[in-house]
């Protein structure tokens, strides 16, 4: 059943029964008497003791006291406005909104501010779809929403991903003449962003007669959530512009478009305006800087910023550990992980992914068997994110066993679960086992992606299945519509390439209907390499460095096969061609923990695709 259904059909609109109020207080807080409140008999006097009460009280049973104490005096009924403080404060001390929802459905007489109070509250902890249902009661209760109203339940359909029904509140907002609402309008375009459209985003944010900050950080996060970076860029710019001074969650919202812009220059200017304004010195500056420095391959820049922080919350220490994680520092890590614990530095998930993730390319098996434990014990290991890591670090480290136990334990499996376990079997040479479980997966009505088809097809060349190979290839987009990307090609090169059909191979690449790039033609290099294609050898390398002059694979390969043709003039020309252009490839090396049965293979080259294809054929 649809949300919009849901919501007209279903009615949280509790009846209101008199006495209602002194109900309650009998029911719940009958120890109202031992609280020693000098509260006046007169009814405005005893508000404003209470109302002073109430803006120091800061725990639930404070609260309970204070709420049985009003009841007996009766100042609720009276008051909408201080029921609604109640509300208010009953959903920011509760655990659940349980308590605040009874205090709201006690209320003999609600008024706006109240239905806001509590549509607010839902909007903010959740379900969101309680927010939807009160505001279904609120029209159906004939008061009419206001500009207060709006904001929360456009959120909230935001949240819900429920945009038919997100559109049908934007329509009363116009009949209730609040389209030109500031507040109203950003929750609007961050509600059409939130669920891609936008183009109605960027319409509703045309429209607005007045633009704040709110307005333009919505739009600037708009454009970055839907990957239109130069464009996120261009509206911050323009704000900068209209003399508006941007405030720290402007700077959090922008700074990841100059690391998806590749505009490492753009986020250091970005950060000087920080630093002059004051504003690095937030934290959620300070967690935006350390992703963009971390994420640009500035390691001790981002550390730098993480050590000087004066106040670090969780986000901080994530950001400093998935830094380390994205450089390919692992034990940096899990050294950090190890300095949270140290510290109590409470963790959650994303810190737990960081860290798995970690151990995979560390090699640190034992150290991912005590992360998992600690995931276990902390009940995250339920989490799919966590299980689809885990499957990943136990394949990678060598522990194929235990990544197909935890497969199997899996609560619920998605379509990465059953990627990696697959990607898993390919990468240790069982490609039987990869392709039955890609059929298992496929009967039980999981759609493959992108990603599982890179695994298959790896998994038929380590089996030498080539028909299979090219029949998986041609099913993606006959059968699922994936258009093949270098990635699935470089596989096809290193499927022919291994079973010694060079010719076809580059017969293959020839005809690709996108530009082949380094990592493909490498991919065949390698394949001349083994079979000792000296010919070809030399026609695909004058392709890789046309794309790459400074390709440092191309040449180590071209040096070892002129090397092992007996051609070794060549093969010292191009070595010291290398050094004259400064060239230097990292060769790939394992790190291996003890009790690890297969090494870990680290490949660190001036390419990620030609790593990749250097991967497919060293293994």
């Amino acid at each position: 059943m649809g949300l919009e259904t849901r919501i007209s059909d279903s009615s949280t609109q509790r009846p209101r029964q008199p006495g209602r109020w002194a109900a309650f207080s009998t029911a719940s807080f009958s120890g109202e008497a031992r609280l020693p409140l000098p509260l006046s008999t007169r009814s405005h006097a005893s508000f404003l003791h209470l109302n002073g009460f109430l803006n120091s009280c800061s725990s639930l049973a404070q609260l309970q006291r204070l709420h049985a104490c009003a009841i007996t005096r009766g100042l609720l009924p009276r008051s909408p406005r201080l029921a609604a403080k109640f509300i208010t404060l009953a959903a920011a001390l509760a655990p659940a909104l349980d308590y605040a929802r009874r205090l709201f459905d006690a209320m003999p007489d609600r008024d706006t501010a109240a239905w806001n109070t509590i549509i607010r509250a839902y909007a903010d902890a959740g379900p969101c779809e309680g927010a939807l249902f009160l505001y279904r009661d609120m029209h159906l209760s004939g008061l009419p929403p206001d500009r207060f109203t709006f904001p929360f339940v456009v959120r909230s359909c935001a949240v819900l991903s429920a945009l038919d029904y997100g559109r049908q509140v934007h329509c009363n907002v116009i009949k209730n003449v609040l389209g030109l609402d500031v507040y109203v309008q950003s929750a609007l375009v961050a509600m059409y962003a939130q669920n891609g459209e936008v183009p109605d985003a960027e319409l509703v944010f045309e429209e607005m007669a007045v633009r704040n900050v709110v307005s333009w950080t919505t739009m600037v996060a708009a454009y970055v959530q839907n990957g239109a970076y130069e464009k996120s860029l261009e509206v911050f710019a323009s704000m900068v512009g209209t003399g508006l001074q941007p405030n720290e969650v402007t700077l959090a919202s922008v700074l990841p478009a100059c690391v998806r812009w590749e505009s490492l220059r753009l986020g250091k200017l970005i950060h000087g305006y920080g630093i002059k304004s004051g504003l690095d010195s937030h934290p959620v500056v300070g967690n935006s800087l350390i992703a963009m420095y971390g994420k640009c391959g500035h390691v001790e820049t981002a550390r730098s910023l993480f050590d000087g922080m004066t106040r670090r919350t969780l986000a901080s220490w994530n950001a400093m550990v998935a830094t380390y994680e994205q450089n390919n520092e692992g034990k940096k890590a899990i050294k950090l992980f190890r300095t949270m614990q140290t510290e109590k530095v409470a963790f959650d998930y994303i810190t737990l992914l960081s860290v798995i993730s970690a151990c995979a390319s560390s090699g640190a098996l034992d150290v991912g068997r005590w992360v998992h434990n600690i995931a276990r014990n902390k009940g995250i290991d339920a989490n799919l994110s966590i299980g689809n890591a885990l499957v990943d670090m136990y394949a990678k480290c060598g522990s194929l066993q235990a990544a197909r136990h935890v497969f199997d334990n899996l609560p619920q499996r998605s379509i990465v679960s059953w990627s990696a376990m697959i990607s898993a079997y390919a990468a240790h040479g069982h490609g039987e086992a990869a392709l039955e479980l890609f059929s298992q997966m496929k009967a039980g009505g999981v759609q493959p992606n992108s990603c599982t088809f890179v695994s298959v097809l790896a998994a038929c060349s380590h089996y030498g299945i080539v028909e299979g190979g090219k029949g998986f290839f041609d099913s993606m987009e006959n059968d699922f519509s994936i258009t093949p990307s270098h990635e699935h090609y470089a596989c096809m090169v290193d499927l022919l390439s291994r079973a010694g059909r060079l010719a076809e191979a580059y017969a293959f690449v020839e005809k690709m209907p996108i530009r082949p790039d380094a990592g493909v033609w490498c991919s065949l290099l390698g394949a001349c390499r083994i079979h000792g294609n000296l010919e070809l050898a030399e026609i695909v390398a004058g392709h890789i460095l046309q794309l790459d002059s400074q390709s440092a694979t191309c040449y180590v390969l071209m040096s070892n096969i002129y090397a092992e043709a007996g051609r070794w003039e060549d093969a010292e020309r191009l070595r010291k061609l290398m050094k004259e252009l400064e060239l230097r490839k990292d060769p790939a090396h394992s790190v291996v923990k003890k009790h690890t049965r297969s090494p870990v293979l680290s490949l660190r080259g001036s390419c990620r695709r030609e790593r990749f294809s250097a991967f497919l054929y060293c293994s």
